[in-house]
């Protein structure tokens, strides 16, 4: 190799470094390092917990229904130590099974940037799962780690499926108490559109004092459906929101009744909606069964357009909820 050779290359690595074209890409979601701050109790079945850290700051929603992980300490009781660079999802797999942290889907009920601080609602349903059990005995200065969209990544990083057509006339929102910090949030944002759509929402949670107080356009017609005071079970009162009082568009003409595979009935329904108009958006999300029911019933005998719901199984009922 001649010299002039051997000094190009070292020129060109230099300026390889200098422009940062060596560096790893950033990637969409990134591991932080956060501490419990406070402990806000908001009803018998939902607690607020306040995280702090420098590295909240690296964190970004997309939306208000942004979901993350949250990686709870190991059966060992160890505390998550994931490496914040690089590919956490090797590094959790090589960890002994006892150190191996948990991990969570939640959503992000608040993010501020200064102060470094997110809220993240809970569901309080007993000592029954390691996020739970986390949940229901964490104390201030208590430390975990969460897999959260990148700030550093310019690209969509996904992890939300509210996405409202510009100019939405009309919305439908459902969901149990696993839905409820995802539905506040998509509340907030509804009553900063200039102009409001209308909004009918339907929230079942377990008790008369879970229905709490939650900032929406005053137009907002705001249904809890608290399962205690009416005696019903488990998705009970959603499935007969969406049969008898929910107000939709016309049943559609070009609409074919849904045609569910065998075996279906046992998977999660997960469908994002695609809108073709402004005039008709559902967000529908909780126990996988009564999704599917309110599914069926939308579009099989209301003649609701596919394309305009979006349903999301959070979670199935007889399995822990954390």
């Amino acid at each position: 190799m001649s010299s002039a050779q051997s000094l190009t290359d070292i020129l060109t690595q230099g300026l390889r470094k200098l422009t940062g074209i060596d560096r790893p890409r950033p990637k969409g979601y990134r591991v932080i390092n956060v501490e419990l701050k406070q402990r806000i109790l908001l009803s018998p079945s939902l607690v607020r917990l306040v995280f702090a850290g420098e590295d909240i700051a690296q964190a970004r929603a997309l939306a208000p229904d942004q979901r993350i992980k949250l990686l709870f300490p190991g059966a060992d009781g160890s505390v998550p130590q994931l490496p914040v660079e690089g590919d956490w999802h090797a590094a959790r797999r090589k960890l002994p099974a006892e150190q191996q942290p948990p991990m969570r889907t939640y959503t992000i009920r608040a993010l501020r940037l200064l102060p470094a601080e997110m809220d993240v609602d809970f569901v309080l349903h007993g000592v029954n799962g390691p996020a739970s059990s986390w949940a229901t005995h964490a104390r201030p200065g208590d430390r975990l780690q969460m897999v959260v969209p990148n700030k550093a990544y310019s690209g969509d990083p996904g992890g939300y499926e509210w996405m409202p057509p510009a100019g939405i006339r009309k919305v439908l929102l459902m969901g149990d108490e696993t839905a409820l910090p995802a539905i506040a949030g998509i509340l907030e944002e509804l009553q900063e559109y200039p102009d409001y759509p209308d909004v009918q929402a339907f929230i079942e949670v377990p008790h008369e004092s879970d229905c709490i107080d939650l900032r929406c356009n005053p137009q907002t017609r705001l249904n809890w459906l608290p399962r205690d005071l009416l005696g019903a079970q488990h998705g009970e009162t959603l499935i007969h929101a969406a049969r008898e009082l929910a107000e939709l568009p016309p049943p559609s003409t070009a609409q074919r009744p849904i045609k569910l595979r065998e075996g279906d009935e046992e998977q999660r329904p997960w469908e994002t909606a695609t809108p073709a108009d402004n005039s008709f958006y559902a967000w529908v999300a909780g126990e996988s069964a009564t999704v599917m029911s309110i599914r069926r019933h939308l579009i099989n005998e209301r003649g609701q357009e596919r394309r305009n719901l979006t349903l999301m199984g959070y979670w199935r009922l007889g399995t822990s909820l954390g």
